[in-house]
């Protein structure tokens, strides 16, 4: 391991890492250690005990933030007629069908979230292979094949966040940047922790949530007390 510079040792000496912080102490601590010359992400990941190799727990779904996630989102959505209209209206980056996924066959991927009109699937399909990997693939689990292209673009583009539990039971989402305000983060936080309680499964007895650790792109991770949140 290479030698720690001041900056990061001094961040290191201020978390407790035995401690169990609630989330208004644990949000203050990551803003405060936030120290790098960009804005950094503030992260939040969750150990839960579930098995995703079984589909019941499987967890995955999105949630909108009430304060946004601070990045600039560009969407692009595979719909015709007044589906592509209305999408367009609602602030969508590029819309189209046919001609978008041959662009995308080609190599372009200049875009962050995909919506797709369930009339267009049989188009978006062929792709699968180049966006499935990147987690790009319209499904209905996520409310991203839909005829309210409208509805959806506007909850993207105000700050929605995706999700899906890794083959270790831990999902983790980006609520806000540094630079937003501790309660901002924490509103963000909530929102996201609460629509996860809300997805345990029912195979899923005893405790669900087992650790919950917040962090800054270069700064350590702080455990939360669950009970807190």
């Amino acid at each position: 391991m290479g030698k720690l510079s001041k900056r990061q040792q001094k961040i290191a000496e201020s978390v407790d890492r035995k401690a169990a912080y609630t989330l208004v102490e644990g949000i203050s601590k990551v803003k405060e250690n936030a120290t790098a010359k960009f804005d950094e992400t503030i992260d939040v990941a969750v150990n839960l005990s579930v098995d995703p190799r079984h589909a019941d727990q499987m967890i995955r779904g999105s949630v909108s933030l009430p304060h946004g996630t601070g990045k600039t989102v560009r969407v692009l959505v595979f719909a015709k007629g007044d589906k592509a209209t209305e999408a367009t209206e609602a602030g969508a980056d590029f819309v189209g069908a046919e001609e978008l996924a041959e662009k995308i066959q080609g190599g372009w991927m200049e875009f962050d979230r995909v919506v797709a009109t369930p009339d267009v699937m049989g188009v978006v399909g062929r792709l699968g292979r180049l966006l499935g990997p990147r987690g790009l693939m319209p499904n209905p689990k996520l409310g991203t094949v839909t005829f309210d292209v409208g509805k959806t673009v506007t909850e993207i583009k105000a700050g929605q966040v995706t999700f899906r539990v890794e083959k270790a039971g831990i999902i983790h989402a980006g609520i806000g940047k540094a630079s937003f305000s501790e309660e901002h983060l924490v509103a963000n936080a909530q929102k996201f922790l609460d629509q996860l309680k809300k997805m345990k499964p029912s195979a899923v007895k005893g405790k669900y949530i087992k650790k919950i650790t917040v962090s800054s792109t270069m700064g350590p991770g702080v455990k939360l007390d669950e009970q807190s949140v």
